[in-house]
């Protein structure tokens, strides 16, 4: 299988399938440091340890380009020295394959930032 970072987003409608147990589990395990959440809907979530301010801000505006390029928008929240990405697909009110392919490309932003 491709590495997740180079799969692109599929367009997701009401009504298509949310990941089962058994994938998300082999999905977590291509993007370790991602949590799940359960807060009436799966989400996955992760925060962003930053210099400052301005890397936190700088990096949120890559994820929200990344987001836009993908049309597959996250929750951010930005504060001084980190930043909390939140993924998930609200057409389904839960977790799709989209949202693991986004994580990882995520995580591809900020390891290349911190290069």
């Amino acid at each position: 299988m491709a590495e997740l970072y180079r799969e692109k987003c599929e367009a997701c409608r009401v009504g298509a399938p949310a990941v089962t147990d058994l994938e998300l589990e082999e999905l977590r395990a291509q993007v370790p440091d991602w949590k799940v959440l359960n807060e009436g809907e799966r989400k996955i979530q992760r925060i962003f340890r930053c210099k400052n301010f301005a890397d936190a801000m700088a990096f949120a505006v890559r994820v929200g380009e990344l987001a836009e390029a993908e049309n597959h928008h996250p929750a951010i929240l930005t504060e001084w020295g980190k930043v909390t990405v939140t993924w998930w697909t609200h057409a389904i009110r839960g977790l799709h394959r989209n949202d693991f392919i986004m994580a990882a490309k995520t995580d591809a932003i900020f390891t290349a930032a911190a290069s």
